[in-house]
This record gives C-alpha cells, sequence and structure tokens, in this order.
C-alpha cells in the first residue's frame, strides 16, 4: 500500500480490498443524534451544487497479513464506522440496492458483539437474527436506527431522494487517506497526536479580519469577543469588577447600561483613562496570548466547568449576526467565514455595522446567559438550570431567571425551563437551532422581558413547529417564517384525530419534537396531581419504541400491525433500553422499569394502565391526540 496520503471517495474507500480494523484500543462506537445529524446535513448541504464535499481524514498503520491487506485504523474510526453503517442502510434501503457493496471491509478486533451486529445489519438492517441479545452492540444498532430515522427526514426537507444523496455521497464526498510509515513508533505517534497544537479555528480568523477593517478599537473588540467566547461562563466574569458594574449595573449586575458602541467602548475603557495604554500587537490580540492588567479579580473558573452551553460560539455568531441583519443566513458554522464575507464585509460602511455587530454580541451573549437553559454540574448530579448571575455586596451568585417574587414566578421559571430544554432535546446538533433563534430574537427585541411573555412566546413557537411543520401533511411552513411569525397558521377546525393519525404513526413521524413537546403539555397538565410528573426532567432520547413490541419472542404474542403502529404504542426512550428490552412484553417492561423513572410521561402513563391490548392502545392514540389539540385549540393553560 502507498504511504502517501491518498484521496479517496466514500465509494473508493469502502468498495476497496483493504480490510480496515478497529484495534482494541480504540473506543467504542459512540456518536449519537447529534455527531449523525450533523454529518448528513453536512452532506446534503454540500449536494444541490454538486461540488465535491471533503469530509476528513483518516489515519491507517498497514498491519503484516499474508492472506489480505489490513490497515489499523489509528485516526477517524468513528467516521468511517458512520460511512459504512450509511451505506448499509442505504443498500438494505434503495430497490437497486447498492450492487458494488457486496462485503462490509471495517472489522473490530476482538470485539465480538461489534462484528455481529454489524454484520446482521449489513445484510437486512434489522438485528433480529441475532439469537443472543446479548451479542447486540447497543451502540451500533444505535447509530444504524438513527441514520434510519434522521436521513429520510433531511433529504425530505431539502427536496431530495434516496438515490441523489447516494449518488453524492459515494462519488463526490470525499476523504483523505494517510497511512504512517511502517517503523512508526505509535505511541509516540499518539503522544504527539495529543500534543500537537490546534490551527487557527474559522472564528479566530473572523475576529482577524474584523479588527483590520475597525483600526483605533483593537482593545474593546478584543475584550468583547473573549468575554463572549466562554461559552460555558456568564459573561459578566469576562470583565473587571469595574467594568462589570459599569456595563451591567452596579447594585445587581441585571441590567445592560450601554446603548450603542460608543457608549460601551466608553464604559470598558472608563478605568484607564488615566494610565498608560498596554501595548498590544494585533496577533497577540487574536490569539489572546497577551496577558491583561485589567483580569478580573475573581473570575470564577470553577464556573466553567458548573455550566456547559447548549451551543457553541462560532454558530452563536451566525444568530447574532442574523439578528443584525433581519435577514435569512444559514446557521451553519461550516459557512461562517462565507456568510460574513458575503453579508457584513460588503455593507456601505463596514465599519459602522462591525461596530453594531459587537455591541449585539455583547448584548446578545447576556440574554443567552441570563435567560436560556443550560447543563448545570454539581454535587447532586446534573440537571437543566435557568438562572441570571447577580450581585451583591456578599460576592456572585445565581437565582432563577425569574424569581423577583419567587411566590409568582417559580412556576414561570420551572415551565419555561421544561419547555426549552424540550426544544434541545429535539435538535441536539449545534447547527441550526432554530429554537434558541426564536428565544434570543424575542428576547433581543424586549425592553424588559419578562417570564409571562417569553414562556407566551415559546409555545406559541413550539405549537406553530408542531402544527405547521412536523405534523404539517404537506406546504411545511419555513422554520424563519414561524420565527418571525411565531403564530400557528393552522387552524383548529381544519385538523382532528382523524386527520392526524396518519401523520403519527411509526415511520411517518417527522421529529422527536412531536414526543417532546407532548411530553411538555403533558406535564403541564399532570404536575400538580402527580410527583412523578412534577420530577421528570428532559434527557437526550433518540429511540422510538413500541411498547408492544412488533415482533414479541412468540408469534402467538403478535397485534395486528396497525395497531401496534399507532402512536398509542409509540415513545420516546434511550436507544440502549430500546435494544435490550425492545422484544419483551408490556408486563416484562414494567418490571424492569420498577423502581427506576421513565424515560417519558408518555411512557409513564402508558405503564400505569393495568392491561396493554389492542382496545388500550387505540385509547391511548386518541388520549395523546387530542392532548396534542388542545394545544392548537389554545385550550391548555401556560
Amino acid at each position: 500500500m502507498q504511504n502517501n496520503p491518498r484521496q479517496l471517495s466514500v465509494h473508493d474507500l469502502l468498495a476497496s480490498d483493504t480490510h480496515y480494523i478497529i484495534p482494541v484500543y480504540q473506543r467504542n462506537y459512540a456518536w449519537e443524534e447529534g455527531e449523525i445529524t450533523q454529518l448528513i446535513q453536512d452532506i446534503t448541504d454540500y449536494l444541490p451544487g454538486g461540488r465535491p464535499y471533503y469530509i476528513g481524514t483518516l489515519i491507517i498503520y498497514g498491519r503484516k497479513d499474508e492472506n489480505r491487506q489490513s490497515s489499523e485504523v489509528i485516526d477517524g474510526q468513528q467516521r468511517l464506522t458512520t460511512l459504512s453503517l450509511l451505506a448499509s442502510y442505504l443498500k438494505n434501503t434503495l430497490p437497486e440496492g447498492l450492487v458494488w457493496y457486496k462485503n462490509l471491509n471495517i472489522e473490530f478486533d476482538n470485539r465480538r458483539n461489534s462484528q455481529v451486529t454489524f454484520q446482521a445489519l449489513f445484510k437486512g438492517g434489522s438485528s433480529q437474527n441475532i439469537p443472543d441479545p446479548a451479542l447486540i452492540n447497543t451502540g451500533i444498532l444505535n447509530g444504524y436506527q438513527l441514520i434510519e430515522k434522521i436521513l429520510p427526514l433531511i433529504i425530505r426537507e431539502h427536496h431530495l431522494t434516496l438515490k441523489q444523496f447516494s449518488d453524492y455521497l459515494f462519488n463526490s464526498v470525499t476523504i483523505m487517506q494517510v497511512q504512517v510509515p511502517d517503523d512508526t513508533d505509535l505511541n509516540h505517534y499518539f503522544e504527539i497526536m495529543n500534543s500537537r497544537g490546534e490551527q487557527l479555528e474559522k472564528h479566530e480568523i473572523l475576529k482577524a479580519q474584523l479588527m483590520e477593517k475597525l483600526p483605533g478599537y483593537e482593545h474593546t473588540l478584543s475584550i468583547i469577543w473573549e468575554s463572549c467566547a466562554g461559552m460555558q461562563r456568564y459573561v459578566q466574569m469576562g470583565f473587571t469588577p469595574e467594568q462589570r458594574h459599569n456595563i451591567f449595573g452596579k447594585n445587581d449586575w441585571g441590567r445592560f447600561t450601554a446603548t450603542n458602541f460608543d457608549a460601551l467602548h466608553t464604559l470598558l475603557n472608563k478605568e484607564h483613562t488615566h494610565a498608560q495604554p498596554q501595548s498590544v500587537s494585533l496577533t497577540d490580540l487574536i490569539t489572546n496570548t497577551f496577558t491583561r492588567t485589567d483580569q478580573p479579580e475573581n473570575s470564577r473558573e470553577e464556573d466553567t466547568e458548573r455550566f456547559n452551553s447548549v451551543i457553541n460560539f462560532p454558530n452563536f455568531l451566525l444568530h447574532v449576526l442574523r439578528i443584525t441583519l433581519r435577514k435569512t443566513i444559514p446557521l451553519d458554522d461550516k459557512r461562517l467565514l462565507e456568510t460574513f464575507k458575503e453579508h457584513l464585509f460588503s455593507a456601505d460602511d463596514p465599519a459602522a455595522f462591525i461596530k453594531l455587530f459587537f455591541f449585539n454580541l455583547l448584548r446578545c451573549k447576556y440574554l443567552f446567559d441570563q435567560y436560556v437553559i443550560k447543563r448545570e454540574y454539581g454535587s447532586a448530579g446534573e440537571s437543566w438550570s435557568l438562572k441570571r448571575l447577580t450581585w451583591s455586596e456578599s460576592g456572585a451568585y445565581y437565582v432563577s431567571s425569574f424569581s423577583q417574587k419567587p411566590e409568582e414566578t417559580d412556576d414561570i421559571n420551572h415551565t419555561l425551563l421544561m419547555l426549552l430544554s424540550a426544544f434541545h432535546v429535539s435538535a441536539p446538533t449545534q447547527v441550526y437551532k432554530y429554537w434558541l433563534h426564536a428565544a434570543l430574537t424575542h428576547l433581543f427585541d424586549s425592553q424588559a422581558p419578562t417570564g409571562a411573555d417569553y414562556l407566551k412566546h415559546m409555545h406559541a413557537t413550539g405549537t406553530a413547529f408542531l402544527f405547521d411543520r412536523f405534523l404539517a401533511p404537506d406546504n411545511e411552513r419555513a422554520y424563519f417564517d414561524i420565527i418571525d411569525t411565531p403564530v400557528c397558521k393552522t387552524r383548529a377546525d381544519t385538523v382532528s384525530v382523524s386527520t392526524l393519525t396518519p401523520m403519527l404513526r411509526y415511520g411517518h413521524i417527522k421529529n422527536n419534537f412531536v414526543f417532546n413537546f407532548l411530553d411538555y403539555l403533558l406535564w403541564l397538565r399532570n404536575k400538580e396531581n402527580d410527583a412523578h410528573i412534577r420530577a421528570f426532567d428532559f434527557t437526550f432520547r433518540s429511540s422510538v419504541e413500541h411498547y408492544f413490541p412488533r415482533n414479541p419472542r412468540f408469534e402467538s404474542d403478535k397485534i395486528h400491525t396497525d395497531v401496534c403502529d399507532s402512536f398509542g404504542n409509540l415513545c420516546l426512550i434511550s436507544a440502549e433500553k430500546n435494544s435490550s428490552l425492545g422484544n419483551l412484553l408490556p408486563s416484562e417492561k414494567q418490571k424492569e422499569y420498577k423502581n427506576k423513572p421513565a424515560d417519558s410521561i408518555k411512557q409513564y402513563l402508558m405503564m400505569k394502565e393495568a392491561t396493554w391490548d389492542e382496545n388500550a392502545i387505540q385509547h391511548h392514540t386518541q388520549t395523546m391526540t387530542e392532548a396534542l389539540l388542545l394545544c392548537l385549540a389554545g385550550q391548555t393553560d401556560h
């Protein structure tokens, strides 16, 4: 095999005679919904133009094998495994199949479960022909099932066919294969890989480009940028104590006092009016390598590990840009530099626009930190958090975002937390976070955000997402149309249980938001009367389970397929539980869940039924569909 880097199409990679071995020291397959959705979305985004899409690097090490050509995968195994799963799905799904994809060329060293599961999926897209459930690798099975769910939805949204996606994937998507020399010391190689310096990220290049167009303000721009770039940290902690008091109010850090960039520039440099300016190069400012003399005295570094953001900084920049432009742009950081070049650098007055953008960046980060959920980690475990940072003479601390009067607003805060987390777990990828844009736009346009107005706005957005997009039989409404006009256009008198039933069947539900928003509605309705429901917490669940199994262990236990695939028999659970409990009868699943929290409120209500037969399923279908319709009719309190 050649040692030189080789650019291969996905077809050439998977049709190769080379056997790619995943060595035992590599971690198990771990891609979840976010990574798989991102990969498919990236490929689909590039498809319409027909231009090649480079997917990354596969680093291999030649193995000595007299009988065949084998290579050990050093880096890129998650991507290779996903591409092999995609090809297996397309082989099993396309009417014409993939005549060239006759054998798997990915293997797993000393991992029988992985190999057995992959072979079963390759041969027919199902794990049913694995005789022993203990041999199922849940990670690989989950990956295939996610592709089975996500790919049809994404290509449908882009008005593409599976054949178009397949042709582009195999012929125009390329990967760079690099083989390290045979005499390479792999241990030393891994040390180098782990310690090597990272190249400049796109957002760092963007920072340099912006600063070059606004000379004389480099110090101010750098302070704003760096304070906002730490998405895990509340923005106030990126400034000195005096700057915090100047920008966010001396009494509580709960206000954004500046009205424009020039006022913000004055506030940031107020304490340096009589000081000798620090001599700093533009390169140092871009890479943030200089030592700031105005570094916060109590920067609370522990907070960078306490909270986890729902979005990264490059994608957050695009949300701010759209709020600034009020134009439709792709909320995808793959196109970060191109998008800014097209819209910002082509402005009539780039300097004025950059000032406006940086002002909006700081304001949006402040609003994001105060009023958008985070994942909080503490001694009691992790949970969703909706808290703002405040300050008193005794120091900084966190309180509920809407808790000026706890007896009146705590319930609104909790309800908002539940609704926002329902949105987020339905769209776990970093890109295209439309729900977040709806939230940020409302907060940005509100002079003084209130919990009641914010909740009303996001509830209306969720209803529009549900009925105008995910349950719309045709003419799906565009996301930005919903965000800019968050009023559901579907009228209550145009839908019913009978019209929704075909949309809510297994294989036809377009997005997990249908299940998550229903769980939110059920939580609203039942939280006061059921402690289990009130304590429910949204988690990342990606697998649609048939509560009564499609393929029970005994043929005599089967029920009619139409009933089995109806909405009443479906619930959203973790892929691991679906794999391990999938073929058990409802009574057996109840025993497995005894003394454990259910994965969803819908599942919890299903398990409360004494018997689960065709009549119970049909009744539950009607009850759950009516719960959705109540939301459309505006009869659900929120």
